[in-house]
């Protein structure tokens, strides 16, 4: 804590913090109480404090300004009038923290980060259902201050033991991390974050309910003759085309080319951010021949009982997958049976992965193991060869 005559010239050029220190005050000799604190993660920058003991006789530190916002004249002015105020009774500090009362978790979250994700996330919907499951009742009446690390590791382990799913329990640690980052960013949080650093679960949860020729033959029949003929056709769109749910339950006929063959996803509604171009095959076409809301809604796929768009098939899917004898059979397997109708016909994993609309390489890598009869039958090519060079020299 050395004792300067702080220049204008020393700040604009030597806030450095010794080496072994992780932060260092350098104090003003002309104006007690006045120091610059520089910090070793921020070579080059520092900010104005002024020291000063409360009506209790404890010291106190009130922030002034960042160096580079505030000239050393003005700083000095400013801690000058800071201290003549004190002298007469007032409590920066205190006044500071009564006006920045830490908020409980259900206050924050509530009135700071829901409106503030809601216009930023489309998943805001599955943020404010964690909270509401789980979240609120073991953290909502906790201050921020008073969330532990602890606290958050039991709760996180505890999941497992309810038999949650592994991804299921990440996502409400991710959500807890994410929301208390924020209130750190705003100034409503001066502690570390204590959900960091907190490990999470592995587990492979790369399902795939890939179907034979027989099942899938059964799932067909069962889309063809149920009475519920649109949900049956989103089915079979997904199937057709390898599309996500919610892309295609988007999709508007404004994005639809027929006569091109070719169906753009604009980034707003695709998981990747980025508009991406989705190939229709004769089935998907064949499935859009069959709907009657050209022309007449903005939407592809409607809910002719509601007049709008769907939200979610999953009763019907429910039903449907029962009828065939797939029980297990998810919405989401679609996607993965049209993929492995690519890998298995001898298409790269480059051509799925544009297909798909994969982000990264790494995620198409999935169904890698699924090109074994392609890799089979390119292999068989050299034993054509051996063979017909034996038939030669015989």
């Amino acid at each position: 804590m050395p004792i300067i005559k702080l220049s204008q010239s020393f700040i604009n050029n030597n806030l450095q913090c010794l080496e072994a220190k992780a932060r260092i005050e350098y104090c003003d000799q002309d104006t007690p109480g006045l120091y610059v604190e520089v910090r070793k993660t921020s070579p080059g920058q520092g900010t104005y404090y002024l020291r000063y003991k409360d009506s209790k006789g404890k010291t106190c530190h009130q922030k002034i300004s960042k160096a580079n916002e505030m000239t050393l004249i003005e700083a000095r002015k400013a801690a000058k009038t800071l201290k003549a105020e004190i002298n007469l009774g007032a409590d920066p500090r205190g006044e500071e923290k009564a006006k920045r009362a830490v908020l409980t978790y259900a206050e924050f979250f509530t009135n700071h980060y829901m409106p503030y994700v809601k216009v930023r996330k489309r998943s805001w919907k599955t943020d404010e259902g964690f909270y509401r499951l789980r979240l609120k009742a073991e953290f909502g009446d906790l201050r921020l201050n008073q969330i532990t690390r602890q606290h958050i590791q039991t709760f996180h382990t505890s999941m497992s033991d309810e038999n949650l799913a592994a991804a299921t329990s990440n996502h409400y640690l991710k959500l807890l991390k994410h929301s208390l980052n924020l209130a750190i960013d705003w100034d409503m949080l001066d502690i570390i974050n204590p959900a960091s650093r907190i490990p999470l679960f592995h587990e492979d949860n790369q399902v795939e309910n890939l179907l034979s020729d027989e099942q899938l033959e059964r799932l067909l029949t069962a889309l063809k003759t149920d009475e519920n003929k649109m949900v049956c056709l989103i089915a079979l769109f997904l199937l057709s085309t390898g599309v996500r749910l919610n892309e295609a339950l988007q999709a508007k006929w404004t994005h639809v080319d027929q006569k091109n063959r070719v169906w753009r996803i604009p980034a707003a509604n695709s998981k990747s951010k980025r508009t991406r171009a989705v190939p229709l095959n004769d089935s998907a076409l064949e499935v859009l021949n069959q709907l009657t809301t050209k022309g007449v809604y903005d939407n592809v796929f409607i809910n002719f009982q509601t007049g709008l768009p769907y939200t979610t098939i999953s009763k019907v899917w429910g039903r449907l997958r029962k009828k065939a004898g797939l029980p297990h059979l998810r919405i989401h397997d679609l996607r993965h049976q049209y993929a492995s109708f690519l890998v298995n016909s001898g298409q790269t994993l480059f051509m799925v992965q544009q297909i798909l609309g994969h982000s990264s390489p790494s995620v198409t890598q999935r169904y890698a193991h699924l090109s074994t009869r392609s890799l089979q039958e390119a292999a068989n090519t050299a034993s054509v060869m051996i063979k017909g060079a034996m038939a030669t020299t015989a």
